[in-house]
């Protein structure tokens, strides 16, 4: 047979357990499917969505052997991975970018790929991954990722950072969901936010060595692909792999106008308001607030931010 090892990593939309896998006995040149999975996963349906994923698979990797990750230990797994082994990764974008990141902390050379599952995932829909389609190769993806250098920490992003009033909007949405499991409204959260909470910081920003000053900034988003937000169209002519990075300030205007104008960022005709939206690109991205704020990379919000570094060789 082809594989020799599927591992399949079921997780949900924001958090991979790479750190919390159990301990399982590799064989090589035994032939071992696993199907790995994590059943407290999005809101506790980990489970349903693992089924789904073997009956899909089933065809093509029969005999898919199902483990629990959630006690398996990162160290074993690494150990016993040989290098004929399969990856197929489960999940959404915030799956993805914790993947992509164990990718590169362990320099795993893997052939990866992701299963798609739901319809919200920017990643995919960056892509344009065809309807039909169910495994998409990530290799070529993974090749050459941006880092995020923020309050210290060093990563690698796969589709967007959101500065501004998208970092409160995610920040809000995790303190409501500990309150209650209900389904987020976050065009709603984003109106409010906007019109009541939000208090415009001043911003100094600095692409490939060129500073400029803004007042009054609502957003100010370095993006690797085109889309954050579940459809937000951030950088509408952005390519991920063109080796450069898009900056995108939202900028100087009121309330009312940002109102206006914010909703046309999920068709990218924000971009058309160049009076108060501005698209920058380069390969060394610098931003600093006039206070602290919350950032969002790939849906995993980072509180008190008064700075961040995107950058891409």
């Amino acid at each position: 047979m082809f594989f020799t090892n599927i591992l399949l990593f079921s997780t949900n939309y924001d958090i991979i357990f790479l750190n919390s896998i159990m301990s399982i006995n590799y064989k090589k040149g035994n032939q071992m499917n696993y199907l790995l999975f994590n059943p407290l996963s999005k809101n506790g349906t980990g489970r349903k969505i693992k089924d789904e994923a073997k009956l899909k698979l089933n065809k093509q990797f029969p005999q898919l052997e199902e483990i629990n990750v959630i006690d398996l230990k990162i160290e074993n797994f690494i150990k016993n991975l040989h290098d004929e082994d399969i990856l197929i990764l489960v999940g959404g974008d915030g799956t993805l970018n914790h993947f992509a990141n164990f990718v590169y902390e362990y320099k795993i050379k893997n052939k990866s790929y992701l299963y798609k599952a739901g319809t919200g995932n920017d990643f995919i829909r960056d892509i344009k991954l065809n309807d039909n389609d169910t495994l998409f190769y990530l290799n070529p993806y993974l090749e050459k990722l941006p880092t995020v250098t923020v309050n210290g920490m060093k990563r690698k992003f796969i589709n967007g950072i959101g500065y501004g009033i998208d970092g409160m909007v995610c920040e809000t949405a995790e303190e409501l969901k500990l309150k209650n499991k209900k389904k987020i409204n976050y065009t709603g959260l984003s109106i409010k936010l906007l019109l009541t909470k939000y208090a415009t910081p001043e911003a100094t920003v600095i692409v490939d060595g060129m500073k400029k000053n803004y007042n009054r900034v609502w957003l100010s988003s370095s993006m690797n692909g085109r889309y954050y937000g579940g459809g937000m169209k951030v950088a509408p002519t952005q390519n991920r792999l063109d080796n450069n990075l898009t900056l995108v300030v939202m900028h100087g205007s009121g309330k009312l106008k940002t109102l206006m104008v914010f909703p046309k960022i999920f068709r990218g005709e924000h971009l058309k308001y160049n009076k108060m939206c501005e698209a920058i690109t380069g390969k060394k991205i610098e931003v600093h607030f006039s206070k602290p704020m919350a950032l969002q990379i790939d849906g995993e919000v980072i509180k008190n931010v008064t700075s961040y570094i995107a950058e891409i060789e």
